[in-house]
């Protein structure tokens, strides 16, 4: 699985925020989607498997496990960590809503 820094994510992808609910309406990544880890499994049919799964949380741990599940149960190996998460994506002044 790759990991890049959020300075390194282009625009316009498959942005995944597996934080909860009331996590990701305080602030998050423009374009990102919200499925929370606990909903993960049950809600992969939400993913393009065939395009770049970029994934993030709040510091990088949550989104981690959800890279690795993607990568290891589904077999996806197009799943992108994003490191510092939330957290590291607003102190670089990166578009949030």
């Amino acid at each position: 699985m790759k990991t890049v820094q959020v300075t390194e994510v282009p625009q316009g992808i498959q942005l995944i925020d597996v934080r909860e609910p009331e996590e990701y309406a305080t602030a998050h990544a423009a374009g990102a989607v919200s499925i929370p880890l606990s909903e993960l499994v049950a809600r992969t049919e939400e993913i393009d498997p065939d395009r770049d799964i970029y994934v993030i949380c709040h510091a990088g741990g949550r989104s981690l496990q959800a890279a690795e599940y993607l990568e290891n149960a589904l077999g996806w190996d197009n799943v992108i960590n994003v490191a510092g998460g939330t957290s590291a994506w607003v102190e670089a002044g990166l578009p949030t809503v």
